[in-house]
């Protein structure tokens, strides 16, 4: 049987339009504008009630880690995957610093094999670059796995790039998008050196270093140089750079000049770094510690004003559970990370509605860029003949985060206590509805991304 999306505010290529939407198994094949009157199909269609709702592309998160294999007590891909559909998110791309690391084929192909078999959500995953692998990242397959994560900074896992031979080779052989995590390590760590010294002088442990001196530890110039680093390689072999999770103002300037002369540039911010600053340490500590560390009021608006001005072309989420009794620890133990893949959407439209960004730009960077960026065939847009990932908002359903509407494995969030004006009601995944009215039906029906490159 045809689904029919009747009478919703339709948001899509830069317009929003009052309409309908008719899916045909998982195809999208006809797009009615205007009001329609539902009598007519009522009895040989499915009928989805979007009447003063926004129905919106799915959205494409291009960086998550969801823990498997080798720490599923964090969450896994089934897990995080719920979590995921049920904030809108139809397709992820996920991150290679698992235990076993995903830095080989055989690699890739198990946690292949696994999302086929559990993923509520369309996926595809990166290959890990480290200093000996090139053969593997240049034998992967260009049609479905989605690029070649580097770690020019050291994060969760042990995946650290830190040698200029290696870069330069994965730079001048990779024909797949090299998305980059930028912080210097020789940066951080002699900063964290500095701080070790002041305490020890003062007679205090490392217990007593407060997660306040994160973005002092993992500070802007680490993420400014190693950034400098990256784009100068792309520039030398006119490479497919992504630089993930911009945290400072100054990146974004950069970035904004360097795109006139490398094309092939873009840039990805995520949503924590819009609705946390350094202030916020004192009252979430570890809850917000994340790699690159969230910075300054200023930073965040200015990545703000960079998704507004085209600078910052995508919005992800990072999304990284660890369980609460690993956050608890110290500074120094406590590792980094946080899980929002559930939230994105909403935090995004809770600054729409406050007019800091409008739907048809969060549309733009969550959904057509993605697609864009990373070549994703038909899928991004609300087009006939694209596959039918629909996300749909109920604007005015109120909810309040807590532990008992967490799908996380972890299940905390920092988000604990906010309240947001809207809620994500309806996903649906090539053609499937996947969460109606905010609770999954228990379908599954996911794809393999596929990409041309």
């Amino acid at each position: 049987m045809k689904t029919i999306i009747y009478n919703g505010t339709i948001v899509t290529n830069g317009e929003s339009f009052l309409g309908s939407i008719i899916i045909d198994n998982s195809i999208i094949i006809e797009i009615i504008k205007n009001d329609v009157d539902i009598d007519k199909y009522k009895d040989k269609y499915n009928v989805i009630d979007a009447c003063g709702m926004y129905v919106l592309p799915g959205i494409i998160d291009d960086q998550v880690h969801f823990r498997e294999p080798g720490s599923t007590h964090k969450g896994d891909i089934e897990s995080e995957s719920a979590a995921a559909v049920l904030g809108g998110v139809t397709s992820f791309m996920d991150m290679p610093n698992n235990n076993p690391p995903a830095t080989t084929l055989d690699a890739i192909e198990r946690k292949f094999n696994i999302a086929a078999n559990t993923s509520y959500a369309n996926y595809s995953f990166y290959i890990g670059a480290t200093n000996d692998n090139i053969e593997q990242i240049i034998d992967a397959n260009n049609s479905d796995v989605c690029g070649v994560k580097v770690f020019m900074g050291s994060s969760t896992g042990n995946m650290l790039v830190d040698n200029n031979q290696t870069l330069d080779a994965i730079f001048k052989n990779s024909k797949k998008l090299i998305a980059t995590h930028c912080e210097s390590e020789e940066i951080i760590n002699k900063n964290l050196q500095l701080i070790l010294e002041k305490y020890s002088k003062e007679g205090k442990t490392t217990n007593d270093i407060p997660f306040s001196t994160h973005p002092i530890i993992r500070d802007r110039e680490s993420c400014i140089e190693s950034s400098k680093k990256a784009i100068e390689f792309a520039k030398k072999h006119n490479s497919r750079l992504h630089i993930l999770h911009i945290s400072t103002k100054e990146e974004i300037e950069l970035i904004a000049r360097e795109k006139e002369y490398l094309p092939n540039l873009t840039a990805e911010a995520c949503v924590h770094f819009l609705y946390f600053n350094s202030n916020d340490y004192h009252k979430y500590g570890s809850k917000i510690k994340c790699n690159p560390a969230i910075k300054e009021q200023t930073d965040s608006s200015a990545i703000l004003q960079g998704i507004n001005d085209n600078t910052i072309d995508i919005i992800a989420t990072d999304h990284a559970p660890h369980t609460i009794e690993e956050k608890n620890k110290p500074y120094l133990e406590a590792p980094s990370g946080l899980p929002l893949v559930q939230h994105s959407l909403i935090m995004m439209f809770e600054l729409f509605k406050k007019g800091e960004i409008s739907i048809e730009n969060i549309v733009q960077k969550m959904c057509h860029a993605p697609a864009e960026v990373f070549k994703i065939e038909k899928r991004g847009y609300l087009k006939e003949g694209y596959f039918a990932d629909i996300t749909i908002i109920d604007p005015n359903k109120k909810q309040v985060i807590s532990k008992d509407n967490l799908k996380y494995r972890c299940n905390w969030s920092p988000l604990e206590g906010y309240s947001f004006s809207s809620s994500v009601v309806h996903t649906i995944i090539n053609g499937t509805h996947i969460v109606e009215n905010g609770q999954l039906t228990g379908k599954k029906c996911v794809q393999k991304l596929s990409f041309s490159k």
